[in-house]
């Protein structure tokens, strides 16, 4: 898998006007269906399930790292500059992406700028253990309804795999032993943002990975170009400050950074060999990583609804794997 994600140029490139044209990977026996290539896959091989798994676990990861003690939005706004300092050496052993892939960059690093704040701010809004879930499991509707938009419909398995998945990760967001009685409508409002931009970057992402001729150079280069777009965004935000952020928690920072290029690699990955919506889903189980650590970690309570949740959620990724 890091052979294909960092490979060298395909050995079957033939020349075209200057210099070698690339072949784009995957040429499925469903044939792509225009640029990005929606419609090509229908199910999930068993090593990229077992893959996208541990790119899950990394995200969980990832996201814990965010407890810093700076605002949140710029504790998101450095994880997002971060992981790009981390991909920029990739940018060196990869061939450039396609043309049609520069608007996917582009796209994504716009979408992202608006993930990245609105996850901060709910971050700061309500509680976030019940807030941020409603995010996570409502993205993978939207991606699902998406794709099937665009060309690229998962079936009857798949969509009750996603629900069965969504129900799970909503309630694995009651945890913990306080129940709220009152949520705050502007916490629901950037959770439910916060879900649109996740739908909106699988999407664009997805796409854009099947259309670069080669998906390390997607990575490399969405991640250094949505590192650019934050660092103007968060030097006209908070100048100095954000550097100082930085200094005090670079360590975190970078090994936040790692493993968030690590999770969406593999995701990037995957959904060059199978279905964008259902890689998307499957993407949420983090969120039951992160529930795990909080049991088994934290010192958590472990409540019948956090068992039954978990259930639900696994029972959801195998109707994904069977979809």
């Amino acid at each position: 898998m890091v052979q294909n994600l960092l490979g060298a140029r395909n050995s079957n490139c033939h020349n075209a006007t200057k210099g070698c044209r690339r072949l784009l990977p995957l040429r499925g026996e469903q044939g792509r269906r225009g640029i990005g290539g929606p419609g090509r896959f229908h199910t999930m091989d068993s090593h990229v399930f077992a893959v996208v798994l541990v790119a899950a676990a990394l995200h969980a990861g990832w996201n814990a790292l965010l407890k810093l003690r700076v605002e949140p939005r710029i504790a998101t706004t450095l994880l997002g500059i971060a992981s790009g300092m981390v991909a920029a050496p990739i940018c060196f052993f990869v061939p450039l992406p396609e043309p049609i892939a520069w608007w996917f960059i582009g796209a994504s690093a716009i979408i992202h700028l608006v993930y990245f704040q609105a996850l901060g701010m709910a971050y700061e809004t309500g509680d976030l253990g019940q807030v941020y879930p409603l995010a996570r499991g409502s993205a993978p509707l939207l991606t699902g309804l998406g794709m099937s938009i665009v060309g690229e419909p998962i079936g009857f398995v798949g969509w009750l795999g996603i629900g069965l998945l969504a129900v799970g990760v909503l309630a694995l967001s009651l945890k913990g032993g306080r129940v709220s009685t009152h949520i705050e409508v502007r916490a629901v409002g950037f959770a439910l943002l916060t879900a649109l931009t996740i739908g909106a970057y699988t999407i664009v992402d997805g796409l854009g990975a099947r259309s670069a001729g080669h998906v390390g150079a997607y990575v490399g280069w969405s991640f250094v170009t949505s590192a650019v777009v934050l660092i103007a965004y968060g030097y006209h935000r908070w100048r100095g400050g954000l550097v100082a952020a930085f200094r005090g928690s670079a360590w975190q920072l970078m090994l936040g950074g790692c493993m968030s290029v690590g999770a969406y690699g593999i995701a990037l990955w995957a959904m060059t060999k199978a279905p964008i919506a259902i890689v998307g889903a499957m993407r949420e189980t983090s969120v039951l990583v992160a529930a795990i650590i909080g049991v088994v970690v934290l010192g958590e309570p472990l409540l019948k609804l956090r068992i039954l949740a978990g259930a639900l959620v696994l029972a959801g990724v195998v109707m994904l794997r069977l979809a």
